[in-house]
């Protein structure tokens, strides 16, 4: 076959997959630079600036995961096995603080929404709810909000390979290579972060949508509706990209083509109208 002629492992799957997933950078580009021109320019509002830089750093951060998954493997011929598995785990490394960084923009649209006085509606004015309509509260609450994901992207940058390594990775390049505590096959970071703090801080949101659509009415609603469902969906092919392991050829098409269709949507939701 014509990839065993360049290629030790990339092969017609992984093409197909790759492939899905250039596609998928090309559109995070698109839709970061509509919301950005289009939207953030003529409003000036920081809904959408959140929401563009978002698809920026998912866009690089998905751009280190191609070389990490699909091409840096190729360099064994080149490179001895530590330093194939430090460049490896660099590409990581990046991968994951530029998702994070993401995460962060998220949090940021987040913290728009739900400490905006469009949400402040009916709010008493006794206990905690007129604690948290104080302005400087509401600015300490969106910095908070923001800034972890920023740490935990810098911390992903500057642990040790023990947190962070897959354990297949290791017992490929270089056995004795003791990793920390391991969880489920999982050392302690790569866990913690994937199953812990990452669904924590990317399921709020479709929930979020999911509320303002019960309390809003009209084209508002829809916008709503719309993109609780591209990011329920959005979501549902990340992890679904993570169970598929053990099957190569539904896991190379299905979770990036959920992608696609959920960025789709995501966009046809956000063109209903500008949020005020």
């Amino acid at each position: 076959m014509i990839f065993q002629d360049f290629f030790q492992y990339f092969d017609i799957w992984d093409a197909v997959e790759s492939g899905l997933y250039y596609a998928i950078v090309g559109f995070y580009f698109l839709i970061f630079a509509y919301f950005l021109l289009m939207r953030f320019r003529t409003s000036k509002k920081l809904y959408w600036f959140y929401f563009s830089l978002l698809f920026l750093f998912l866009a690089i951060g998905r751009v280190f995961f191609i070389v990490y998954n699909f091409y840096a493997p190729e360099l064994d011929v080149s490179m001895s096995n530590l330093e194939l598995l430090g460049l490896m785990m660099i590409f990581y490394r990046f991968a994951t603080f530029f998702t994070w960084m993401g995460i962060s923009c998220l949090m940021g649209v987040f913290g728009t929404l739900i400490l905006s006085p469009i949400a402040e509606i009916k709010n008493s004015e006794k206990g905690v709810k007129r604690f948290l309509r104080q302005k400087n509260v509401k600015i300490t609450l969106k910095i908070c909000l923001i800034v972890f994901p920023i740490i935990v992207g810098i911390l992903a940058l500057a642990l040790s390979d023990a947190l962070f390594m897959d354990p297949n990775l290791r017992d490929q390049y270089n056995p004795l290579f003791e990793l920390d505590l391991t969880f489920f096959g999982y050392p302690t970071g790569r866990f913690v972060l994937n199953f812990i703090l990452l669904p924590l801080m990317v399921l709020i949101i479709p929930f979020l949508f999911v509320y303002l659509a019960l309390k809003t009415f009209g084209v508002l609603r829809r916008s709503y509706a719309l993109n609780a469902i591209g990011f329920f969906i959005y979501f549902s092919g990340r992890i679904t990209q993570g169970v598929l392991v053990g099957f190569p050829h539904v896991r190379a098409i299905l979770p990036p083509l959920l992608i696609l269709l959920s960025l789709l949507i995501i966009v046809i939701a956000n063109n209903y109208e500008q949020l005020r």
